[in-house]
């Protein structure tokens, strides 16, 4: 009898799975980028659990270590700093070694880290063990920016960064909703602890997955530059631009120094106003995901079970402006508007302030939840086109490096966040109360986000110099090899 039981349960689940399975297999084209996309995507869900279950148990750790929002914000801004810090060394790593095999290591650390902070006896044991956790979560900046312009074509990348982003997404959710409840059934420390088991089991499977060959020629076959990235080239065409010829490199990337490639890369035009503007969102970003919870339950008087359902709802529209941002640019490049992939996160940083502003200070979380959850919509939708614009603009030995910087930057910016966010919170708006020095630090740090839009609006005219800069660095090194190679053989150059 159990057995029948049994074999009826796994045909009830196989008929609902099998389905969605199909229709995801035909969404990314094959059972084995489907396996690349969901371990890409953990990867990053992983992380947005881990930074939401800081927000989720703020109350309480404020209780239990006798801190105030300063020193909460401290604990994820120094989260913050450490991973700044360490992708320098991971971006050299991510250009030279398995990036598989250093993802994996990262994340049986990661677990390790998440373990021995909800064992902390005392406020600064938390503060060191978050520490070492966030220098070993900065592997996954610069590694995954890495796997993913070698595992898939750049004409799919911006599409591809949408489906790998919602991990972002589904990880926060289930940090606000599972570490929320855990944490009212039973303490914050199981609900600091949980995290690491997934973890565990990522790490196993990350072993598992073949290092893909170096190049940004995604999983075809073997191709000249020039013809493997056939939306670069759309983009060179239709602005008619020419690379820039001190810029355009001769050697292999991979093998340049680490000063002398980041300097490289922190002089295209195009890396410095994505940095600045990347790091600008981000800064919000982080504020949000420290203070949300804390922010939602006082303001709108609801439970924190409550609240962090709420975040569902929003997540509906985080996942709609990914699907939309990763489409979109394609949509504009065939219009004829050559930065599509720049233009579509210009037009979203500048429209999101107002909308996130009105959604803050209403009182009704009936008619202010449709206002964030559309806010949270247009602020995702910059990302997946940011993303894959990074990879079109950078030659491929050097995507690790470059996401490095562009990551040392971004998660300064989030040190940073939370540590004003509070201290706004508490000292300069602390005058209006303990929920009223939020929403007044919120609004006011709704201005960076009107910063990006601006900077992003600057690079549309430096996006496509850059992008005819990165083909022809790439194509050079492959073009002379094989000149040399012929050479050597005796073999007659062609008139």
């Amino acid at each position: 009898m159990p057995d029948r039981k049994q074999h009826a349960a796994r045909r009830a689940v196989h008929r609902v799975s099998d389905p969605l399975l199909r229709r995801a297999d035909r969404a990314v084209g094959g059972r084995g980028r489907l396996r690349v996309v969901l371990l890409l995507a953990l990867v990053i869900a992983l992380d947005g659990a881990d930074k939401a279950t800081v927000s989720v148990n703020a109350g309480a750790l404020e209780q239990v270590f006798g801190i105030g929002h300063t020193g909460i914000g401290l604990l994820v801004s120094a989260t913050s700093l450490a991973g700044a810090l360490a992708t320098l060394p991971v971006g050299i790593l991510t250009d030279r070694v398995n990036r598989t095999r250093l993802l994996s290591v990262s994340i049986v650390l990661w677990s390790l880290a998440m373990i021995a902070a909800s064992l902390a006896m005392s406020y600064p044991f938390l503060l060191v063990a978050r520490v070492a956790l966030g220098a070993v979560t900065a592997t996954a900046g610069p590694t995954l920016a890495s796997l993913v312009g070698d595992f898939f074509p750049a004409s799919e990348r911006a599409r591809f960064y949408g489906y790998i982003l919602a991990g972002e997404l589904v990880g926060t959710g289930a940090g606000y909703v599972v570490s929320s409840n855990l944490a009212e059934l039973l303490s914050w420390r199981v609900s600091f602890a949980w995290l690491a088991v997934p973890g565990l089991f990522l790490a196993r499977w990350f072993a598992r997955l073949p290092e893909p060959r170096r190049g940004g020629q995604g999983d075809g076959e073997e191709e000249p530059a020039e013809e493997a990235n056939p939306s670069a080239r759309h983009v060179v065409r239709t602005a008619r631009s020419e690379p820039r010829p001190e810029r355009v490199l001769r050697e292999d990337p991979r093998e340049m120094s680490a000063p002398r490639a980041f300097r490289y890369v922190l002089r295209i035009p195009t890396i410095l106003l994505m940095i600045a503007a990347s790091a600008l969102a981000y800064f919000f970003f982080a504020g949000v995901r420290s203070f949300g919870v804390l922010y939602v339950t006082g303001h709108y008087g609801v439970s924190k079970s409550t609240a962090s359902g709420l975040t569902l709802v929003v997540g509906v529209g985080i996942l709609a402006g990914l699907m939309a941002g990763a489409r979109l640019p394609d949509v504009a490049l065939r219009r004829g508007h050559a930065s599509g992939r720049v233009l579509v996160p210009a037009v979203a940083l500048l429209a999101v302030g107002p909308i996130l502003a009105v959604g803050l200070v209403l009182t009704s979380p009936l008619a202010a939840v449709p206002v964030l959850t559309l806010g949270a919509g247009v602020l995702a939708s910059a990302n997946p086109p940011l993303d894959a614009a990074r990879l079109d603009i950078v030659p491929p030995g050097l995507w690790g490096r470059s996401e490095a910087a562009r990551t040392l930057v971004r998660s300064a910016a989030e040190s940073c966040a939370p540590l004003l966010f509070g201290y706004l919170a508490s000292h300069v708006f602390g005058s209006y109360g303990r929920i009223g020095g939020l929403e007044a630090a919120f609004l006011v740090c709704l201005v960076p986000l009107l910063a990006a839009g601006l900077l992003s609006l600057v690079a549309l005219r430096t996006y496509p110099r850059d992008v005819a800069t990165a083909l022809e660095s790439a194509r050079r090194p492959a073009a002379e090899g094989e000149k040399h190679e012929g050479q050597e053989s005796g073999a007659k150059e062609p008139e």
